[in-house]
């Protein structure tokens, strides 16, 4: 079964994102044997700083790393090439060749000229922005569930105080945080985040809340001191962008005959933290695996024909569905964002208390509960005696 990998952009190319690298990342990375080549090109960090409205702030250990994703996406490209999968960009997809009911193929635009490029099985790993699941037919939902803005800022003065993962909540930034993550070399990932930035519904349509993302930005360096000085001292290289985000698997069909849908475009970031780089990695193997599964179960020395891998999808919509209570514990989670004096709640208790900083290391590592941290049982044992 051969595999051709095909992107709206040329390698290696700009991709908005915090580019932080946390224990799912490290973990998808390590499967995929790209690990050391990451590595050796990240900033290594220790610790995802926690900043509460007041000013408090706890440091959350763990294994954590930036590296923007201009790079990291091209490391992983080329794996993938050195792997045996052919590369054709820049090519846009359009809409699937579909024989019925089936895809049995893509539809691309190469310049000015469209391509059909034939698959047994399409797999679409289109990201946030929905066109390519409404040409596909997979669309369940076309508004994002998060916006966020971020931009690179050099300024060497910096280096050596912000060292850490630092994400900020403030009153004043709304329902969402600012974060500044360290580069290395004096280069900072400055940026804010919005969840659920299209809850509000007019005439019966989810539209997004009355919030200018670069007057947030503004807001996050008005508020917070080191991006204020950040900002004020530094160069910014390029310009701010911003992005959508699909978050909690949610808001589209993951497969149709000929076709699986995996990654950001099936809504594979965490509401909480907006985090998606493991996600999307751990998603894209799911369907890989089921995808290689499948073929295995058909193959009796004949040729495996499409239909017969759309077997694939059934273990591949199991495999995401034991991933979506996570999903829905983030979710959770994400009163913190609604309400930023539980920020300044857990932290104040972290502070002083072993216990509660290591459940929130747990949630870093994902072997702990985020929405129990922010139940309402979670808070009345955040005034259990400390210890």
């Amino acid at each position: 079964m051969h595999t051709v990998l095909v992107d709206a952009q040329a390698f290696p190319r700009d991709k908005v994102c915090g580019d932080g690298l946390i224990p799912d990342a490290h973990a998808a990375l390590q499967r995929l044997g790209v690990y050391d080549e990451v590595m050796a090109q990240a900033q290594r960090v220790r610790h995802v700083a926690c900043i509460g409205p007041r000013g408090g702030r706890i440091d959350v250990p763990g294994r954590l790393a930036v590296l923007p994703r201009r790079r990291l996406d091209d490391i992983v490209c080329r794996a993938a090439q050195r792997a045996g999968a052919a590369f054709h960009a820049p090519a846009r997809f359009e809409a699937p060749l579909a024989e019925g009911e089936r895809v049995v193929g893509a539809r691309l635009r190469v310049g000015d000229a469209s391509r059909e490029l034939r698959a047994q099985q399409v797999v679409l790993a289109t990201g946030a922005v929905p066109q390519a699941l409404i040409a596909a037919g997979v669309c369940e939902r076309r508004t994002p569930s998060a916006v966020a803005l971020r931009g690179y800022v050099n300024n060497p003065a910096m280096h050596g105080r912000i060292t850490e993962l630092e994400v900020v909540w403030h009153k004043r930034l709304r329902t969402g945080y600012g974060w500044i993550f360290p580069c290395g070399d004096g280069v900072f990932n400055i940026g804010v985040g919005l969840i659920h930035s299209h809850a509000r519904q007019t005439d019966g349509r989810q539209t997004m809340q009355d919030v200018n993302l670069r007057q947030m930005f503004a807001t996050f360096c008005e508020v917070y001191a080191p991006a204020r000085e950040l900002m004020r001292g530094g160069t910014m290289q390029g310009d701010l962008k911003g992005a959508p985000l699909r978050c909690s698997l949610d808001g589209a069909t993951l497969a149709r005959p000929g076709l699986m849908v995996t990654g950001e475009a099936a809504g594979s970031t965490y509401a909480f933290t907006g985090e998606g780089i493991g996600k999307a990695m751990e998603t894209g193997m799911l369907a890989a695996r089921a995808l290689i599964d499948a073929r295995g179960a058909a193959a009796s020395g004949t040729a495996v024909d499409g239909p017969l891998l759309d077997a694939a999808h059934a273990p591949y919509r199991a495999a995401i569905a034991a991933l979506k209570p996570r999903f829905e514990l983030y979710e959770r989670a994400n009163r913190v964002n609604r309400h930023p004096w539980l920020a300044d709640l857990l932290i104040w208790r972290a502070q002083r208390s072993a216990r509660i900083l290591r459940r929130m290391e747990g949630v870093l590592e994902e072997t702990g509960n985020p929405g129990n941290l922010v139940s309402v049982r979670g808070i009345a044992r955040l005034f259990l005696p400390i210890r």
